[in-house]
């Protein structure tokens, strides 16, 4: 079912029916919650990174308000996510929720967050469930639904021609729903669908079986540390560059700082890369760089935009944001610099995009980067918006 707004929100519009006026708060008070430690730590500092640039950029205050962050570590364990959300929550008082880097973990504080009246804004994990019946108001996505980067290599596959893939992915939500939505496009054989432990560390079993099935591609989703792993393993069984490796936040600024020309030639999918011709992007990515040394990543560019469309949001409501409706009204408006270009929020408050493949390549100055080698899909929508009954 969908999710409406909590009573409190009922009672704000009140007062407003009544004529009376709550003055704008002092400050706004942000919870970013995300994986900080381990080895998909990267992805959580990456978003942090990013989202604190973007309130940087924006002079430091958002809609002119001051900023108060709290950053909370969920160990990518459900069970301290959901008790650091509930700190965020009750102790801090904290007025949106932003961050959250793995699905199973978005999935446990979910509906926590959401039922307190407090904004949820996700700048990576994207379940299925959310996009569709769970909906609500009060939650937006900075990234995309689960499967709709997969489902752009999926299409990538098919369109080049590739007739029999395997494919391999870790076993959680976003794992499952990574081959789901890459076999919602490619219609050729899937030869082999293996789902590995969270964060394991060897994958030379797996590799050995994909050497021996022959393939004509073979596609993974594995974020972090894992991605590292797989792919200096893959490299070192000498399979890259012989069987194509396709991939969706597997190899990006979070890990190509390991691996460097050890992944040149894998191909990505969806929808930012930095080297997006627009203002914003370019702006964004000699800042990144200039401040934290380093390729920004996707999780980083979503952060980014996280806090510019919070900063647009609150300075269209004159900084208030107790106000549900109307803070919402202005955040479906989409009215900020996003480093993809052109940004709007679908009916379930997940963005529509471009999508697009790149690879793995060297720069002029001989750095490893990504660069976009052609657009996979335009203004593409997740495949389950349609059960979302907010309008």
């Amino acid at each position: 079912m969908t999710l409406q707004y909590p009573i409190s929100a009922l009672a704000a519009s009140l007062c407003l029916a009544l004529g009376m006026t709550a003055p704008a708060q002092a400050d706004i008070k942000i919870g970013f919650l995300a994986t900080l430690s381990g080895p998909g730590g990267t992805l959580g500092q990456d978003q942090y990174d990013g989202f604190m640039l973007g309130i940087e950029a924006a002079g430091g205050k958002l809609g002119g308000q001051a900023v108060k962050v709290i950053q909370e570590d969920d160990q990518l364990k459900p069970e301290v996510g959901r008790q650091a959300a509930k700190k965020l929550i009750e102790r801090d008082r904290v007025d949106v929720i932003t961050g959250l880097s793995f699905s199973n973990v978005l999935m446990a504080i979910y509906r926590d967050v959401v039922n307190s009246g407090t904004f949820l804004l996700v700048n990576n994990a994207g379940p299925s469930q959310i996009a569709g019946s769970m909906c609500s108001p009060l939650y937006f996505s900075t990234s995309w639904q689960n499967d709709q980067q997969h489902e752009a290599m999926g299409k990538y596959a098919q369109q080049k021609g590739y007739k029999r893939v395997a494919l391999m992915a870790p076993n959680y939500q976003a794992g499952r729903e990574a081959l789901i939505g890459f076999k919602r496009y490619f219609k050729g054989e899937v030869l082999s669908e293996t789902y590995t432990q969270v964060n394991q560390p060897d994958y030379s079993v797996e590799i050995t079986q994909l050497r021996n099935a022959k393939p004509d591609a073979v596609f993974i989703f594995y974020p972090g540390g894992m991605g590292v792993n797989f792919v200096k393993q893959y490299h070192q069984a000498g399979m890259l560059g012989k069987v194509p490796l396709l991939s969706g936040s597997t190899v990006d600024g979070t890990t190509l700082p390991a691996l460097k020309e050890l992944a040149l030639g894998v191909i990505s999918g969806g929808p930012w890369a930095p080297d997006l011709p627009n203002p914003a992007n370019r702006s964004f990515v000699e800042q990144f760089r200039k401040k934290y040394g380093r390729i920004p990543s996707h999780y980083a560019a979503y952060g980014y935009d996280s806090a510019q469309a919070l900063n647009a949001a609150l300075q269209a409501t004159g900084g208030r944001i107790n106000d549900k409706k109307a803070f919402e009204q202005a955040m479906v408006k989409a009215n900020f610099p996003s480093v993809r270009g052109e940004f709007k929020f679908n009916n379930n408050h997940f963005p529509v995009s471009n999508y697009y493949a790149f690879e793995v390549v060297r720069d002029p100055a001989g750095d490893v980067t990504l660069a976009t080698r052609e657009t996979v899909f335009q203004e593409h929508q997740d495949p389950y918006h349609g059960e979302c009954k907010l309008k």
